[in-house]
């Protein structure tokens, strides 16, 4: 047998709350082997990401752990913070689950790279840049030598996660905790990660811990799997075992959901709610006085499309392709070329005190929840806050009421709203950000990969109440996302970007059961894939 590098005994996780204590992780016990890859998998709260922060020491301040986690043998609770630091980023490295919240927005890409790199190995500047070069060649990343210089704000969410993922391999760690590593990233990417990860398991004997709620990718990627629950594992066994003979309810639950049904599409003569006109913009990347001619990047180019009333249009691509900057433009929080039209005014040259009253009517779910959550709010008065703007005639009181209402359609006990988003886990802050658009009772939904960190039970949860409230107030969305089988569940009409154009489009049917470009047969092969 593999020999044991990480020993997990009897751990609990509890946080002081000011509604009182949460107990987190309940007496988990759990072994990984030298090359092997465990996965953690279950809902969003059941422990998983807790379990293993604790194990890093990366808790936050009222967190409270007891039990033990060996590793080779030392033990890591409650070792002093220095010699913490000589195990973590060399030996044990973690993949975090939202990459824009671990990149430093003040540092380039390829100084945050070199940072753990120069810490642990004692090299030059030019030899840890090298270094920093050879790991976004291996996470492919393209152009690598520009996005040294690049800062995170520049790079699509799933350019971030591969930084990430490079900078986690960076001192060829023994034990790797990837935290929902492939999250952001389309499927054609995630392809190519679970694939680089497999190559490092078996060319270096690297461990792994693989978090996830996606459970193709676990079927495909892992050797083991522990299933939790509450904080509890109910449920170990091998890859087989589990997933051909759950012996758990709760297992045979997970294995059962995926997001179901198809969206019946609008009526022709449906009211057009926005339209773009052949909307386009360019972004100059780097240049300066001593950088010389800046770089032009085309995000969205000369790209139409007309959203009714009731309709969902779902938006596929990889990452980079220009997805989310489409999103931004037809809301107007960033200017481009050509027209936008909503509900039959140009607004197109609206100022920001012209757009303002529009807003309400317009929102956004954002791809990367905790970024979005002002961590010195309440989860109450965060999805409060746009009342006081648009409804400020409100007491605090109906807000209270309309909050809990919120909470309640998306599937949040109302008890939590004196809670902050530390204290959530990352598919319930998701549905935060859902509830904070959906409390004005909008027209138009902007959707970034609003359900990319959720697992797929609340994923098919999210799907039925997004349809839901879309029938119940003839909502429009836009429905951006790398996630084909919920693009599928919601989605009436698609169109599937590459490098800031449209290269097909077409109602849902045709692009899934007959694609007639390269690209979207790649899409949707690498889909099926999982």
């Amino acid at each position: 047998m593999a020999e044991t590098i990480l020993d997990i005994n009897d751990l609990n996780v509890r946080f002081d709350a000011d509604d009182g204590a949460v107990h987190a992780v309940k007496n988990l016990s759990l072994k990984v082997a030298k090359g092997e890859t465990l996965a953690i998998v279950g809902e969003s709260g059941s422990g998983k990401s807790q379990t293993m922060m604790a194990v890093m020491g990366l808790l936050a301040a009222n967190g409270r752990v007891t039990g033990s986690a060996r590793y080779r043998g030392q033990e890591l609770v409650g070792l002093p913070v220095k010699q913490l630091n000589d195990i973590r980023g060399a030996k044990i490295t973690m993949i975090f689950q939202e990459p824009m919240t671990s990149l430093d927005p003040l540092y380039t890409i390829g100084d945050q790279l070199a940072e753990p790199i120069r810490y642990h190995r004692k090299i030059s500047k030019a030899k840890a840049r090298e270094r920093a070069l050879e790991l976004l060649k291996l996470v492919h990343i393209p152009d690598p030598e520009r996005r040294l210089k690049s800062y995170p704000h520049e790079m699509s969410g799933g350019q971030r996660q591969r930084v990430m993922i490079a900078m986690a391999l960076a001192n060829d760690p023994e034990l790797l905790i990837a935290d929902e590593p492939t999250t952001a990233l389309d499927v054609t990417i995630q392809a190519q990660i679970l694939n680089l990860l497999k190559e490092l398991k078996e060319r270096i004997g690297l461990g792994i811990v693989f978090i996830s709620h996606d459970l193709g990718i676990v079927k495909r990627f892992a050797d083991r799997v522990a299933v939790m629950r509450r904080g509890e594992v109910v449920e170990t066994g091998t890859v087989e075992q589990i997933f051909s003979s759950p012996q758990h309810d709760y297992t045979r639950m997970l294995l059962a959901a995926e997001p179901t049904g198809r969206k019946s599409p609008v009526e022709l003569d449906a009211p057009r709610l926005i339209e773009g006109r052949n909307v386009s913009i360019t972004f100059k990347l780097g240049g300066g006085f001593l950088a010389g001619k800046p770089m032009e990047l085309k995000a969205v180019d000369n790209v139409s499309l007309t959203l009714r009333e009731g309709q969902t249009i779902g938006v596929v691509g990889e990452s980079g392709s220009g997805k989310s900057t489409l999103g931004r433009l037809l809301l107007r929080l960033i200017d481009g070329e050509g027209r936008v039209i909503f509900i039959g005014k140009d607004i197109s040259t609206s100022d920001r005190q012209a757009m303002r009253p529009l807003r309400r009517q317009m929102q956004l779910v954002f791809q990367d929840p905790y970024g979005s959550l002002s961590p010195r709010m309440t989860a109450g008065q965060i999805i409060t806050e746009g009342l006081l703007v648009h409804e400020p005639h409100l007491t605090t009181a109906e807000r209270d009421r309309r909050a809990v209402e919120a909470l309640k359609e998306v599937g949040l006990d109302p008890a939590t709203r004196n809670r902050y988003p530390h204290e959530f886990s990352g598919g319930q802050r998701q549905r935060l950000a859902i509830a904070r658009a959906i409390i004005l009772k909008p027209q138009l939904v902007v959707l970034d990969e609003p359900t990319s960190a959720l697992d797929r039970s609340v994923q098919k949860q999210i799907v039925d109440l997004l349809r839901d409230l879309q029938a119940r107030h003839k909502l429009a969305y836009l429905f951006i996302s790398h996630d084909l089988a919920v693009v599928r569940a919601l989605s009436d009409y698609i169109m599937v970007m590459k490098s800031g154009r449209v290269v097909e489009e077409g109602s849902t049917d045709e692009i899934f059961d007959r694609p007639r470009e390269d690209y979207t047969r790649e899409l949707m092969a690498a889909a099926l894939g999982q």
